[in-house]
């Protein structure tokens, strides 16, 4: 089916290779052409605006395909009763802004936000996949960032909480880095945040997580 999109110019597919469901096999990665995203608009609100596809950089593709991947776990643990997913906002939806002290404005950029309801009760989280191509320092700068967000009380006037931040990392080398900088914060800051591995990402959400309360 893919490759006769392709022969028809509907999709471009990308160059990288990723690995296959199956031992042996490679799958590709795909975007809509601007006939692609022609032949969509047609029965589409998007009123005849055309996108570039352009190829972006394996790191960011990797990034992109790893929070794909966690929004399907989490329709799947929806579909299986084990969480009703209330809410899943990707960026740019999932960003926030506020007044920073000296009345700049600010934002902070999560990847996703998540709602997940269970038994009667509903956890959010803000979600930041970690890929491991930050560095350490710019990790506490996105901490504080959320911590400064916290303390503004914009977040908790809206829903009455206050997310819970959960990093998702591939390694547990990776984890423990992180959870290192977390320490590191004020004492009070510490309790914003968490720390999993990416493969056990469905889990953590909704497992004592209902968001910091409103100070």
């Amino acid at each position: 089916m893919m490759t006769r999109l392709t022969e028809l110019g509907l999709v471009t597919r990308f160059s990288r290779i990723i690995g296959g469901a199956r031992a042996g096999s490679s799958g590709y990665i795909y975007g809509l052409s601007g006939l692609g995203q022609a032949v969509v608009e047609t029965d589409g609100p998007l009123g005849g605006r055309r996108r570039r596809v352009w190829e972006s950089k394996p790191y960011f593709q990797d990034h992109m395909l790893a929070v794909s991947e966690l929004y399907v776990q989490l329709v799947e643990q929806h579909r299986l009763g084990q969480g009703d997913l209330l809410a899943f906002d990707a960026e740019p939806a999932a960003w926030r802004h506020f007044t920073g002290k000296l009345g700049e404005l600010v934002m902070v950029r999560p990847d996703a936000y998540v709602r997940i309801g269970r038994a009667a009760i509903e956890h959010s989280s803000f979600v930041e996949v970690d890929m491991a191509t930050e560095t350490l320092p710019t990790i506490r700068k996105k901490c504080l960032r959320y911590v400064e967000y916290w303390r503004s009380g914009v977040e908790q006037q809206w829903r009455g909480v206050f997310p819970k931040v959960v990093w998702l990392v591939e390694t547990e080398h990776r984890r423990t880095r992180i959870a290192g900088v977390i320490r590191k914060l004020a004492l009070d800051a510490q309790a914003l945040f968490d720390v999993g591995l990416l493969s056990a990402g469905p889990q953590l959400f909704g497992e004592g997580n209902q968001g910091a309360a409103a100070w």
